[in-house]
């Protein structure tokens, strides 16, 4: 077995040469804007878990949704922020892997759960008689527990098909570590890189037929009252908003990772390369912050308490 594993122990990232003009701006920048990530999403997920009135399905899937956006950029931000204060970016092979699968993980996690808030907002608006029925707390527990076993058992899978080949190169045209560009500097090409791969893409196409599924049902639904419209309006916007964002960023990244132009300038490629761990967990906590009316009041309650203490 040992021949097939590589002896390569490090790989070089290449996306940050260029910047060494704009390394201060840029650090000052990203540290700003994982603080900023880690406020918004620390926020929802505190209000969530202190308040009881808060510890229903939709809410405690929001608080799975932050609490992801906290993993996946961990996976980037830290170790970006290092290679903006140093010369040479290099990463070691372990953690060339380790990287790749939190951020793959915490992609494919987004989805599930988004998955998740899709069916709860279906059977809310579209079988309300059988919400108590479908959405116990045994059965949230359930879906939460499987939202985040099935990408990390997905993502492990493909993981160690990357691990077990051969690789014949250490350059990588990134800011970060992904399976895909790893996988392509293998020697020799693998049926297991070709299946899993494409597996997980029709697993979560599936999802994606799902919740249009879903939104169709919804939309009708919502038509024929005046109250389901209001609880489309408050409930499902946010939710279809925060989708959009998701599935945008990353579909931009990946259709531009398959076949983007290399002609782009470097600051461009990086941009598309770190919007879906920049832009999503940013905006999705804003999103539910100010639309729905149950957060929004916590939080606003709990800041008047606090500058009324000050």
């Amino acid at each position: 077995m040992m021949e097939n594993v590589s002896e390569i122990t490090r790989f070089t990232l290449s996306g940050l040469s260029g910047t060494a003009r704009f390394r201060v701006t840029l650090f000052i920048l990203t540290l700003l804007c994982y603080c900023v990530i880690w406020l918004v999403n620390v926020t929802i997920v505190v209000t969530v878990v202190v308040e009881k009135n808060l510890h229903e399905p939709m809410y405690i899937f929001l608080c799975n949704l932050c609490i992801n956006a906290l993993y996946g950029t961990a996976g980037f931000y830290p170790k970006f922020l290092h290679d903006l204060l140093t010369s040479t970016h290099v990463i070691s092979y372990v953690g060339c892997l380790l990287q790749g699968f939190v951020l793959h993980s915490s992609a494919c996690a987004d989805f599930s759960l988004l998955v998740l808030m899709s069916y709860d907002r279906y059977v809310a608006i579209c079988r309300p008689l059988s919400y108590h029925s479908a959405m116990t707390k045994q059965r949230v527990f359930v879906y939460v527990f499987f939202a985040w076993l099935v990408p990390f058992y997905l993502m492990f899978m493909g993981t160690i098909t990357t691990h077990t080949s051969r690789l014949c190169g250490s350059h990588i045209p990134k800011i970060y570590c992904v399976n895909w560009l790893v996988s392509n500097l293998a020697c020799s090409p693998s049926i297991a890189r070709i299946i899993i791969p494409a597996f997980n893409y029709s697993f979560y196409f599936s999802h994606a037929l799902f919740i249009c599924w879903s939104y169709v049902c919804l939309v009708k639904t919502s038509k024929a009252s005046k109250e389901n419209r209001r609880k489309f309006m408050q409930t499902c916007l946010p939710h279809l908003s925060s989708l959009l964002v998701v599935v945008g960023s990353l579909l931009f990244d990946l259709l531009y990772m398959r076949f983007g132009s290399k002609e782009l300038s470097q600051n461009i490629q990086n941009f598309i390369a770190i919007e879906f761990i920049l832009i999503p967990p940013i905006i999705n906590p804003l999103i539910y912050g100010f639309t729905l009316t149950q957060i929004r009041r916590r939080v606003l309650s709990f800041l008047r308490c606090k500058s009324s203490v000050f």
